[in-house]
């Protein structure tokens, strides 16, 4: 039953980040031709965004080492319909692989917190934007889309609370190298709705659009529809959500998965937000994907309407 509530965005759009993120963080291998069909099937669900893979040196992300051969597998996906396949590049070299096979997005993944930027890219937070500044520079003259991701947004497990300001101030300068978009990441998942809502007004005062933010949320606590709430109130209409809430953080032990990408539509469906996703397609596609993974979905919508006496 559709019972829409005031002051939200009449559609949004879903960034599917599952077979990156999600499968990323899986402790096997999951065969390319899984991956491709996996991508295939989240297209057919309706979802327009899907980052298809990673960049990143195969000693430091094994699980997504097929890039190369994974993503010219995808070129049928666009027959689907008007759909984008980002991918994620860790610094130049990444980027040269990438545009090498025609990708026409990509995301760069940065830190609010030092600690995190230390274990992650083995850098400063500063040291990591002067290594974006090239990739976003060369891959906008190419005329690819770019996303920035912000971890540690609302807090660090080595740091505790990450101050709005700091946050602030690195998305500022992130989006400042050219970024097109910006996903603020609450990798270990203890944000909150009244955090979300300042840290938003906060970029609002710093000159940061409201239009230009995704939000990432983790259900560490349970919070990852009530924070994607109030961004919606707050006027944001891009999510970042995995098929089946697969995923997590290889790098922040305590973060759980993904916000589901089916409980996300079960919200918006009830509230009346469009987003052009098929949610009995988009549940059999996580069905089939925790079967090739050999264990069921997290997601509690999954769960719900795949249950068979």
């Amino acid at each position: 039953m559709r019972v829409p509530a005031p002051g939200l965005p009449p559609r949004i759009r879903i960034h599917e980040v599952g077979a990156r993120d999600g499968l990323q963080n899986e402790k096997s291998v999951v065969p390319t031709g899984v991956k491709a069909e996996f991508v295939r099937r989240l297209a057919e669900a309706g979802l327009s965004t899907i980052e298809a893979t990673s960049f990143v040196h195969p000693k430091w992300v094994p699980q997504l080492a097929d890039a190369e051969q994974l993503f010219p597998m995808l070129g049928d996906v666009a027959d689907v319909g008007d759909v984008a396949l980002p991918v994620l590049v860790p610094n130049e070299r990444g980027l040269d692989r990438a545009l090498a096979l025609g990708a026409r997005g990509i995301a760069v993944f940065g830190s609010a917190t030092e600690t995190f930027a230390a274990r992650n890219l083995n850098r400063t937070v500063d040291e990591s934007l002067a290594m974006f500044e090239p990739v976003v520079a060369r891959a906008k003259d190419a005329g690819v889309h770019v996303r920035g991701y912000l971890s540690m947004c609302f807090g660090d497990p080595w740091e505790g609370a990450v101050p709005v300001a700091q946050v602030v101030r690195v998305a500022r300068a992130l989006m400042g190298l050219g970024c097109d978009e910006l996903s603020l990441g609450d990798t270990i998942g203890v944000a909150t709705p009244g955090h979300v809502t300042a840290l938003l007004a906060a970029l609002n005062e710093a000159g940061v659009h409201t239009g230009t933010i995704g939000v990432h949320f983790h259900d560490t606590y349970g919070q990852a529809l009530s924070n994607t709430l109030a961004a919606l109130q707050h006027g944001v209409t891009t999510v970042d959500a995995s098929a089946g809430g697969l995923g997590g953080c290889p790098y922040a032990k305590s973060a759980t998965g993904n916000l589901a990408t089916e409980d996300l539509v079960w919200m918006l469906d009830g509230l009346g937000v469009e987003t052009g996703v098929d949610l009995g397609t988009l549940t059999a596609t996580s069905v089939w994907m925790a079967e090739q993974l050999g264990r069921p979905s997290p997601s509690r919508t999954v769960r719900a309407l795949s249950h068979k006496e």
